[in-house]
């Protein structure tokens, strides 16, 4: 067995057998074998360019789901099995939710990728809205409404990809998004990529920028290479509300080294922000003005972290 695969010499001969079945048509084969895999304590996930494994999730603490992101294992320290991991959580808004994976079955990815879905103790029944998929996704069910940073990084402690990209359920994709943004990681200093990003002069005031390297990649999609994922770890699990969590998590990523890139634009299309939109203007301007000031409190003094800073 190579080094770097953390997978059984058992299994992968397991895992090929299977690969031969399903060649071949033989289903029935190809299940034995999946409930084969499965009882030796590891997952199948079937893609476009074949099947791979995964240590199957621990059991849960509770019976209706975690808590709390430290509550389940995290496999960051395991080598990638796809190159591409999209995480998007449900809470509110299922029409929204299918809207996106509406568009990512329509226009498919020609890389390796898998689905992870974060259940946020959502205010639907997910199964009721979840359409077909290529694959079958990894759903990560919480027993209650986490806070957005903790959603988010529950998810990135199961991702199998080279890369993990967030995606808000503001964002529609129509047409393949994956393989232009992950082109950014093909410079080794890039650490975080995305189609929308901001630089600043004096890392208070925040505005749009083009593309090329910026101070900080946006939410609404939001990758990262694994290495700097790891390193970082998830999100500052006190911004419970999403604005400006974003600008703490890039400037982390930054801070070990890495550069941030916007691309040139991608094809994901941008609707009404839910979570910012749904709530009355003074609750979103206190909360967005509290998580600023953890931003400010950790990085205001990094000026050697902007691009471009300004002369005073």
């Amino acid at each position: 067995m190579s080094r770097d695969d953390p997978r059984p010499s058992a299994i992968r001969a397991l895992v090929e057998q299977r690969s031969d079945a399903r060649a071949a048509g033989d289903w029935e084969r190809a299940d034995a074998l999946r409930d084969e895999i499965a009882a030796q304590g590891w997952e199948v996930q079937d893609g476009p360019r074949g099947s791979t494994v995964r240590p199957l999730l621990p059991p849960e603490p509770v019976a209706t789901g975690y808590a709390s992101p430290d509550d389940l294992a995290s496999v960051l320290d395991e080598p990638a099995m796809v190159e591409a991991s999209v995480q998007v959580v449900a809470d509110d808004h299922p029409e929204d939710l299918r809207r996106l994976l509406d568009g990512l079955i329509a226009h498919a990815p020609s890389l390796s990728w898998e689905l992870v879905v974060v259940a946020n103790a959502p205010s639907f029944e997910l199964e009721a809205i979840m359409p077909a998929m290529p694959m079958e996704p990894l759903v990560l069910r919480t027993s209650q409404r986490l806070g957005w940073a903790d959603s988010r990084t529950l998810g990135m402690r199961r991702s199998r990809g080279g890369v993990t990209i967030l995606l808000d359920t503001s964002v529609e994709p129509i047409g393949d998004f994956l393989e232009p943004l992950l082109a950014a990681f093909s410079d080794a200093s890039v650490g975080i990529a995305g189609g929308w990003g901001v630089t600043s002069g004096d890392g208070r005031t925040f505005d749009d920028a083009p593309a090329g390297e910026v101070d900080a990649i946006e939410g609404y999609c939001l990758a990262v290479r694994r290495e700097a994922l790891r390193a970082v770890g998830g999100f500052d699990r006190r911004f419970r509300f999403y604005r400006n969590a974003d600008l703490d998590f890039s400037f982390a990523v930054r801070d070990g080294g890495w550069r941030a890139v916007r691309t040139e634009p991608l094809p994901l299309r941008q609707h009404e922000h839910r979570g910012y939109a749904s709530l009355p203007e003074t609750e979103r301007d206190r909360l967005s003005k509290r998580n600023f000031y953890r931003f400010l409190d950790r990085w205001g003094d990094r000026r050697d972290l902007l691009v471009r800073p300004s002369d005073r």
